[in-house]
């Protein structure tokens, strides 16, 4: 049985190889149909509108091609549960390249297929068992979903930062007389640009096309789905149903805020010592020993001299 692993594994990676050799044989293909379109478009003065198009490049054409048709299959195929927690995910994370859900387990399997060919091809080179093909492969298959999570860590990060300096923002313009929409379109043109600013556009956009401001609250709270913002939410439904003045309550939230913003801080000062003792121990003090006593050392037990 194990002299037939060797052969097993030239077998699987012949057909590893011949599948990503496909794949990106259709990918410069559909890389040529696009340069060679835009060339055309450029000639007859159109390069303005092929531009602001699909945008070209190796990766558009993989999508194009391979992913579109792997995509296609995989919503026919995976469950629905499957790709709405990818779906919701995506959307947290700021859909990252446009992608959807189908095309993420699609960019999954294309990392399982390449992996999987250079973990057989690393076997059969060095020698090695045949389970770290499979290692591989599973490394491969997982680098998107975890890329994906810390595109959501990133842009929750990103928002926790700027809602302190948005919210005393939204506080200061509601007390200077402003109603809550007016005074959401000072904090998006006057903050800082980032996912914050881009989910407040996206709230302000909808009160304008007439949507309550219950509503329209309620569905950032779901689109982030951050528990800082959606306490923030809660807060400003509770005062609006209650009868609160709104610049009261968003003074009260802006200050809590702060406090929180400060005690986040003192915690991760107070973990620095904890993170660090592991490198201290195992990387920093071996060094530190190594350059102190290894002269003794050497001149103690072999004589040397320096």
């Amino acid at each position: 049985m194990s002299e037939m692993l060797p052969d097993v594994l030239q077998i699987l990676f012949a057909l590893a190889a011949a599948a990503a050799v496909t794949a990106l044989a259709l990918a410069a293909y559909q890389g040529y149909l696009l340069i060679y379109q835009r060339y055309l478009a450029q000639l007859s003065g159109e390069g303005g509108l092929v531009a602001a198009g699909d945008g070209g490049g190796t990766f558009s054409a993989l999508r194009g091609t391979v992913i579109a048709f792997l995509a296609a299959v995989n919503e026919r195929w995976f469950p629905a549960s499957w790709l709405e927690r990818i779906e919701l995910a995506s959307r947290k994370a700021g859909r990252p390249l446009e992608l959807k859900a189908a095309e993420i387990f699609a960019l999954a399997e294309l990392g399982a297929l390449v992996s999987l060919s250079a973990g057989i091809f690393l076997s059969l080179l060095l020698g090695l068992s045949w389970a770290s093909s499979i290692l591989f492969l599973l490394l491969g298959a997982l680098y998107p979903f975890v890329w994906l999570r810390d595109k959501v860590r990133a842009r929750h990060h990103a928002i926790t930062r700027a809602l302190p300096y948005d919210l005393d923002l939204l506080t200061l313009s509601v007390e200077a007389g402003l109603d809550f929409a007016a005074a959401l379109g000072k904090v998006v043109e006057k903050g800082r640009k980032g996912p914050l600013a881009d989910e407040l556009s996206i709230t302000l956009k909808e009160l304008k096309l007439g949507k309550t401001r219950e509503e329209a609250l309620r569905n950032l709270a779901v689109r982030v789905d951050l528990p800082t913002l959606t306490s923030f939410v809660q807060a400003l439904l509770q005062a609006d149903k209650m009868g609160t003045p709104l610049g009261k309550i968003l003074r009260i939230l802006s200050t809590q805020m702060r406090v929180d913003r400060t005690q986040r801080a003192e915690k991760l000062a107070n973990e620095a010592p904890v993170k660090l003792l592991f490198p201290l121990i195992f990387f920093i003090f071996p060094t530190v020993f190594l350059i102190i006593f290894a002269p003794i050392i050497y001149q103690v037990f072999l004589g040397g001299n320096f």
